[in-house]
């Protein structure tokens, strides 16, 4: 589905004689409803150009936006929920993510991790960004399914000149200028599986290879077990229960998993786990820890809190407060 806001012209007078200034408000709720909630601070006073403009297109759990605000601005968001991709096809982005700032030109995006505080300190009149919205916890299922490891670390910004990210843009780009009444992005099947593609694309782009080769390539009987785990955490899995989803012996699952992942079956649960607590913790949606560690599958608190605090260095009641 397609969106479009364009805001008021600036150009011309209004009634009481003067200058007519944008509606921040509208490009904003504009805004906010096609990409993240934020708080939005005009820097300047509009000069006689200034046009907000936002446009989108929605592929179930991926959103591609075109933002351009026709004046300077900064924006403040917390990305709750989603991933956000900005990449800008004129002028710079200046974004403070986590006290580091990033500064984005043509050829570069900013990355903003999900449930995450993020300050574009300054965007510019000039600078229209192609931005892209992806799910938490879709990209958290795709992080397994491309690379087996679910706390691989994205990166702030990615370098679109590198082959694999020029690969990924190319391709958003080309479903970018479909026709707006495109037929098949309309399908949701269709819209699916394109926001799969592009998120594995860039989690291909954006996540380093390991120099071990086993993350290289995994084969079908890993990868279906991952996605069935992924599927039903709370799921009380066996090595048998596994074995059969992978339609083969347990001693060649664990073996497959050695190979290629360097854990065995049940620690790789225990990874999808304990990083689908973290992250609802995280996202200020969670009521009680215990409820959360019950969703995801952990029957013993305690052994769970140990198993956190081990593989995060803190408590999950922290996350919480």
């Amino acid at each position: 589905m397609r969106e479009s806001f364009s805001g008021t012209q600036s150009g011309g007078e209004h009634p009481g004689g003067g200058i007519r200034h944008p509606d921040w408000d509208a490009a904003s709720h504009a805004v906010s409803d096609a990409y993240f909630p934020h708080e939005l601070m005009p820097l300047v006073a509009s000069g006689p150009a200034a046009s907000p403009g936002v446009s989108a297109l929605h592929l179930g759990p991926l959103h591609i936006v075109r933002i351009n605000w026709g004046a300077d601005v900064a924006v403040h968001s917390e990305h709750p929920g989603a991933v956000g991709i900005n990449i800008p096809l004129h002028g710079e982005l200046e974004t403070r993510i986590r006290g580091r700032l990033v500064v984005s030109a043509p050829g570069f995006a900013t990355v903003n991790p999900a449930d995450t505080p993020a300050d574009i300190t300054r965007w510019p009149g000039a600078c229209t960004i192609l931005g892209v919205k992806i799910d938490r916890d879709f990209v958290q299922r795709e992080l397994w399914r491309v690379t087996g490891r679910a706390d691989a670390v994205i990166p702030d910004q990615i370098d679109l000149s590198r082959p694999a990210a020029a690969s990924w843009f190319r391709l958003l780009s080309s479903i970018v200028d479909q026709p707006v009444d495109d037929a098949l992005l309309a399908n949701p099947h269709v819209a699916q599986g394109l926001a799969a593609s592009l998120t594995d694309g860039f989690l291909l782009a954006a996540v380093p290879d390991e120099t071990d080769d086993r993350h290289a390539v995994r084969p079908r009987i890993v990868t279906r077990v991952i996605d069935a785990i992924n599927a039903e955490p709370d799921r009380l899995w066996t090595a048998a229960d596994m074995a059969d989803v992978a339609g083969v012996s347990v001693r060649r699952l664990q073996e497959g998993f050695r190979i290629y992942l360097g854990k065995t079956p049940r620690e790789c649960l225990t990874e999808i786990r304990l990083a689908g607590v973290r992250a609802e913790l995280a996202s200020g949606s969670a009521r009680s820890v215990t409820d959360v560690a019950l969703k995801w599958g952990f029957t013993h608190y305690g052994r769970f809190a140990a198993a956190f605090r081990q593989r995060y260095g803190v408590p999950p009641s922290s996350l919480l407060h």
